[in-house]
């Protein structure tokens, strides 16, 4: 049988407020597993993707460096936008209104325990969307994410991915440039990598997309590579 799969589709929220929210979500499923290794519990794990949007929101992944975000408090207060060290891996990135972000909570038990392939996973489900537009997305060797013109004068990203796993449990994951102001990428030295362009499916095509559409067409992308059941 499939695994099931809870879609919680929360809109536009604070970055706080929607960190929050994962982290609850995943001390859930790892409290659990520790409770059925302890014969205390028993049944399988909640798994659940998180879709939103964020207010403008730079965060910094464990691995990253201060000095990548180019802006002081004062700067950020004056372009509206917030900055939090977080605990995903990577450097830093930016989040914002039109950037369609995904946290998957996933207890990787129930699919396959390899983080590479995970990751590889979540790269695959948004070239597969982007595709259904008519752009090329690719990997870019020794990076994460997904790339347009990979190795060429030309390349940039379209999608970043940052994550954590503990006892195989997700949080984190996807923040793909749907209709993303990229003025804003120009505060920071996105992802630790200075001489990478970025973009979204709005530059490359000319107009706004439906984020509802783009995030359906993700969601189908992600139920056939994972093999889940959306409850």
């Amino acid at each position: 049988m499939k695994p099931r799969v809870f879609v919680h589709d929360i809109g536009l929220i604070d970055y706080q407020e929607g960190w929050d929210y994962q982290e609850k979500l995943f001390k859930q499923s790892i409290d659990h597993k520790i409770a059925v290794r302890k014969g205390e519990s028993s049944g399988p794990t909640t798994n659940h993707l998180l879709f939103c949007e964020h207010p403008h929101v730079y965060t910094l992944g464990k691995s990253g460096k201060d000095e990548h975000l180019l802006l002081d408090k004062a700067q950020l207060a004056q372009k509206k936008a917030t900055f939090y060290k977080i605990n995903r891996g990577g450097d830093i990135t930016y989040h914002g209104p039109g950037q369609l972000v995904v946290y998957p909570i996933l207890d990787l038990e129930h699919f396959f325990t390899d983080i590479h392939q995970y990751m590889r996973f979540l790269e695959e489900a948004v070239i597969k969307t982007i595709a259904v537009y008519g752009i090329k997305g690719e990997r870019l060797d020794g990076m994460t994410g997904v790339w347009l013109d990979p190795g060429t004068s030309k390349e940039r990203k379209i999608c970043a991915l940052g994550v954590k796993a503990s006892r195989w449990v997700t949080m984190h994951g996807i923040g793909f440039n749907v209709n993303t102001n990229l003025d804003y990428f120009s505060n920071i030295v996105p992802c630790g990598i200075e001489d990478k362009a970025v973009t979204s499916m709005q530059e490359e095509l000319g107009s706004p997309l439906d984020l509802n559409e783009v995030q359906s067409i993700l969601l189908q992308e992600l139920k056939d590579l994972f093999g889940f059941r959306v409850l």
